[in-house]
């Protein structure tokens, strides 16, 4: 029996999975609407109805309720997001807590009868139905979680499940659980799949599918089932022309989703343990060589935390309105990175499939519960579900239906004679050409006294013209994207809006190490031959906004003429941290304070990371840093201790900067220990990885256990200035007359194996006066 066949003996029948297979989750909720995701396996009419409770705890009436569909994707599988109206006099109101049920209406089939058959808890009451609350009207009250990077294999111990616990511990109260949850990229990992996964992702897929998507490639095809887990990295470079292996990392592909159902259940097996098997099959039982059986078992016990506690991960999707946004492995490592990745993959069968298949998963997935009215009735969402349930239906067969979900997907057509993704102007910049009923994934969310607006800054990029550049890093958002994703929302002014918040998938400021590493893998690569220039793939030269100056300026200015305050949640980075950047205009004196709050990895950390979250970043603290700029023409310059020495108050030079910026480090408190509930302790992997000499085992066991005894300790892991363990954080204010966002940052502690403990930084949003103004020459 062969690998693929296997999979079967480790997985339920269709005849005995539970109707419900992944969610509900509970995704946008605004005073007039509700929407709910979920997956099944048949396909029904379903009921959404809304409840108002006491206290939570008691089911008081029934608000309003709404019928809808299920779409099929496959035969044994079935999405819908489906969206109660209402009606104007039971608008859904601050300071109350709100319950929701999903029926069939064929037998009158609801989520408590679910809860009883498959012993999976929606709620933390006794009526057994989820529940949420509206943001307050009062910002000190408001509480918003969000995080990013979530790799099933990553190292650490996953913690998403944390959201579950926050909501737990004040369940009963409409002011003190948390309201929204962001979770800004990187949801699924499309690349850098490990072995044991993509092997249970195929055995679901065609479990629920019951076909195997044959992929294009430069010459012919073959179906995804023949590429089997460990085997993909070859294909991946030479067919698909996917980077997320280059610089010798060939482990990043071997088992890179290509399929649509590879796709889909990754989001199934990331939100919902309907599939996990009791237990994996162990790498010595697999395979004969020793290299690869260990390598499996590796990752199967990497995996472990992020399986056991999906039961807990489900509820707290359940309970908090949950918003998301793409970032590159949602499709794969450097999606649009720059315009090498966009022609090296677009321009091959098999790489445009790739990002067609993760962009259509990332539509009916996660952006249909963000936007859900971008896909009701009449729009191009409705169109792009019609157009994917057609090209399923034929198991792959009508190519024409899946060529005209690009439309909708804002995937560039090829060029006849080159081959390559089409380009179109944009003032001075290069960007994807894209029909105009492509889906945008940005939107705006609006709270009594707050609103957050998600940027899509991976499909809006601004390449730079001109052959030779290539790799050169792009404007995160073209001048075209500013306008709709910032200048739109910030036009649309509202007096009782007292927070703002955007949310930006990758980091505006970063630590200056990743940016001198980055600046010189950029410097390598411009002087490297041609098509040996690969290492701005490996350190993802272009995520970061300072490296063109003009966007980041272009950002900053738009943000402070418009408001004096701004909060930025932001992830990518695999660490937590504070940055609280001041801005001035010389002109009038005013200025504004931007706070970006940084929350990855969930489930991500690296050894990299790890360091830098000791006392050991201490020898090496960030430094603050400041910025003079002018308009005409367009220059920033840092003031360094060279150029104050030199053109300090010099009356000789007319350069007057029109506006100024401070960058400074937020500290992180002393760690705090929390009394909550334990990590699940049964693995699901049954690997045993210690050596028959027992004389080795002492040896290696008091090295090791002198080792951690040192790093494990508690004084060494608390440091100054990052969590860079996995993590997951909650945002609270300070609003009265002195006004802070508060960021409480929750870990795994190291050196108590099932304990969490939190960070807090905290950072000021007063407003200080415009420093002394210093004449510098800016030429």
């Amino acid at each position: 029996m062969n690998l693929s066949q296997l999979v079967f003996q480790y997985l339920p029948n269709v005849r005995d999975l539970p109707l419900i297979l992944a969610g509900p989750i509970l995704r946008r909720t605004d005073s007039d609407s509700v929407t709910v995701w979920l997956a099944i396996k048949e396909a029904r009419s379903l009921i959404l109805e809304i409840y108002e409770t006491e206290q939570g705890a008691t089911l008081s009436k029934l608000l309003f309720k709404t019928q809808s569909d299920t779409i099929p994707l496959g035969k044994h599988l079935h999405i819908v997001a489906i969206t109660a109206k209402a009606p104007q006099d039971k608008q859904l109101q601050p300071g109350k807590i709100y319950a929701y049920n999903i029926i069939c209406e064929k037998d009158n089939y609801d989520l408590i009868e679910e809860t009883k058959i498959s012993r999976c808890s929606f709620s933390y009451f006794d009526h057994q139905l989820p529940t949420f609350s509206l943001p307050p009207e009062d910002l000190n009250q408001l509480k918003i979680i969000h995080g990013s990077c979530r790799k099933p294999h990553g190292g650490g111990k996953d913690t998403l499940f944390y959201v579950d616990n926050l909501i737990h511990e004040s369940a009963n109260s409409a002011y003190s659980r948390p309201h929204q949850l962001f979770l800004t990229g990187d949801q699924i990992y499309g690349d850098d799949v490990a072995d044991p996964f993509l092997w249970l992702t195929q055995g679901v897929s065609q479990l629920l599918f019951d076909w195997s998507e044959e992929l294009p490639l430069i010459s012919g095809k073959i179906a995804a089932n023949e590429l089997i887990p460990g085997k993909r990295t070859e294909i991946a470079r030479i067919e698909g022309g996917l980077t997320s292996m280059l610089r010798g990392k060939p482990e990043k592909a071997k088992s890179h989703l290509f399929s649509f159902g590879e796709y889909a259940i990754a989001y199934l097996l990331s939100w919902s343990s309907v599939f996990i098997p009791k237990e994996f099959p162990t790498g010595k039982s697999l395979f004969q060589d020793s290299k690869q059986a260990r390598s499996w078992d590796k990752e199967t016990k990497a995996i472990d935390s992020f399986l056991l506690n999906l039961h807990f991960v489900r509820r707290g999707l359940a309970n908090i309105p949950v918003y998301t946004i793409c970032d590159d492995h949602d499709v794969s490592d450097d999606w649009y990175l720059n315009r090498e990745w966009c022609d090296r993959v677009l321009g091959k069968p098999l790489g445009k499939r790739v990002v067609q298949n993760g962009l259509l998963a990332y539509g009916l997935f996660q952006a249909w519960g963000n936007t859900p009215e971008h896909f009701a009735l009449g729009t191009g969402g409705a169109r792009l579900i019609e157009l994917a349930v057609k090209w399923l239906a034929s198991e792959g067969e009508d190519q024409a239906a899946k060529a005209e979900c690009d439309r909708y997907l804002g995937i560039p057509v090829n060029d006849r004679l080159t081959h390559l993704p089409k380009l179109e102007k944009d003032e001075d910049v290069l960007i994807l050409s894209r029909d105009s009923q492509a889906i945008p994934w940005h939107y705006t969310v609006r709270g009594s006294k707050h609103e957050v607006i998600v940027l899509d800054t991976r499909a809006w990029r601004g390449y730079p013209e001109g052959k030779d550049r290539g790799l050169e890093p792009p404007m995160l958002l073209c001048p075209k994207a500013f306008k709709q994703q910032l200048h739109a929302p910030l036009s649309q002014s509202n007096p009782e809006i007292e927070a703002t918040m955007l949310v930006l998938p990758t980091n505006l400021v970063a630590l200056e190490i990743i940016d001198k590493v980055q600046q010189f893998e950029l410097n390598r690569d411009r002087a490297a031959p041609d098509n040996e220039g690969d290492r701005v793939f490996s350190s993802d030269v272009g995520d970061s906004w300072n490296f063109r100056a003009d966007a980041f300026a272009q950002l900053l200015i738009t943000l402070t003429q418009q408001r004096q305050r701004v909060i930025i949640l932001s992830g990518d980075i695999h660490y937590s941290c504070a940055v609280r950047l001041s801005h001035w205009f010389h002109d009038s004196g005013e200025g504004s304070v931007l706070a970006q709050l940084t929350s990855s990895a969930i489930k991500n950390s690296e050894v990299t990371t790890r360091l830098v979250h000791t006392k050991l970043k201490s020898l090496f603290p960030e430094k603050t840093q400041r910025w003079l700029g002018w308009n005409d023409p367009f220059t920033i310059a840092p003031i360094t201790k060279s150029n104050l020495k030199q053109h300090k108050y010099s009356d000789t030079l007319d350069f007057l900067p029109d506006w100024q910026y401070r960058i400074e480090w937020c500290e992180r408190q002393p760690a705090q220990s929390l009394s909550w509930q334990k990590f699940a302790q049964q693995s699901v992997s049954k690997n045993n990885h210690s050596s028959s000499n027992p004389i080795i085992n002492i040896w290696r066991k008091l090295i090791q256990g002198s080792i951690d005894l040192l790093w494990r300790n508690p004084w060494l892991q608390d440091g100054s200035e990052v969590v860079g363990r996995n993590n997951i954080s909650l945002v609270k204010f300070q609003w009265s007359t002195n006004k802070a966002v508060i960021q409480e940052t929750y870990w795994h502690s190291p050196w108590s194996k099932n304990d969490t403990v939190k960070s807090c930084y905290e950072v000021s949003l007063d407003i200080k006066p415009l420093p002394p103004i210093q004449k510098i020459n800016h030429h």
